[in-house]
């Protein structure tokens, strides 16, 4: 499931291949992938600019240069197996390609197996922030003092807060049992339970977790990483050594 990192690496796709570049052409293989607007309403986009891309969470916000409307934009969700994709212009959509975006040298597809989010319509500012009303601070800037008030506002399992999109915009499952292993936090911990230093811990491993991860455009299954152990067939925990137990929590495989 695309995490923060994965559409980290999104944004850092369009910003090399679009930023500043002429849209050519919108083309819309299955129009269930778009919401709050038709593809003849995208049609309008071509022939505009793109501006610089910017994430908030798993959200993906493509803008573009005003012209008569103010600063359209296509907002983009991942669901669980979306990605961005470069290809050259002349090869056709597979299965799972449901839009592209072409610019000169190539096109940015859209490609999801399981087709549960796509591409929101957004002709101004205002429809921008009303899709993404209601979602907490990107995990990745968010303060200390942030993150202990939204924590700490209800009492429920810490893993449980991490997840919720609310609280803080783009953690799922892989970073969230990451960062919480790096915390030497119990995913079911009360949050109300937890110390200042255990706060102020998850805080600091959030930040550090997040950057490395934005760095790999993935949560990286490396050698030292909870990540790199905790799918194999007699799992081991890579700091200590001791067989890894796995169970749910929050409704997610822990």
């Amino acid at each position: 499931m695309p995490e923060l990192p994965d559409v980290e690496s999104f944004r850092r796709l369009l910003a090399e291949r679009a930023e500043r570049r002429v849209l050519r052409a919108v083309d819309v293989c299955d129009p269930r992938v778009l919401h709050g607007g038709t593809p003849r309403e995208l049609s309008g986009l071509v022939g505009r600019r793109f501006t610089a891309p910017r994430r908030h969470g798993k959200w993906l916000v493509v803008g573009f240069a005003p012209v008569r409307r103010p600063h359209p934009a296509l907002l983009m969700h991942f669901g669980m197996t979306g990605a961005l994709v470069w290809v050259p212009d002349d090869e056709p959509p597979g299965p799972y390609d449901l839009a592209d975006l072409a610019v000169t040298g190539g096109r940015i597809r859209y490609r999801d197996q399981r087709r549960l989010q796509g591409w929101w319509w957004a002709p101004g500012p205002d429809e921008v922030a009303a899709v993404l009303d209601g979602l907490g601070p990107d995990a990745a800037d968010a303060s200390a003092r942030t993150v202990a008030e939204r924590l700490t506002a209800h009492r429920r399992g810490v893993k449980s807060a991490l997840l919720d999109q609310r609280v803080l915009a783009g953690l799922g499952n892989l970073m969230a049992d990451e960062v919480l292993w790096r915390a030497r936090l119990d995913p079911a911990r009360p949050t109300t339970d937890l110390s200042g230093t255990q706060i102020r811990t998850l805080h600091r491993e959030l930040r550090r977790t997040v950057r490395a991860a934005s760095r790999a455009g993935r949560v990286p299954d490396r050698p030292g990483w909870l990540t790199g152990h905790r799918d194999a067939p007699d799992p081991h925990c890579p700091r200590c050594g001791a067989a890894l137990r796995r169970r749910r929590v929050a409704g997610r495989g822990t």
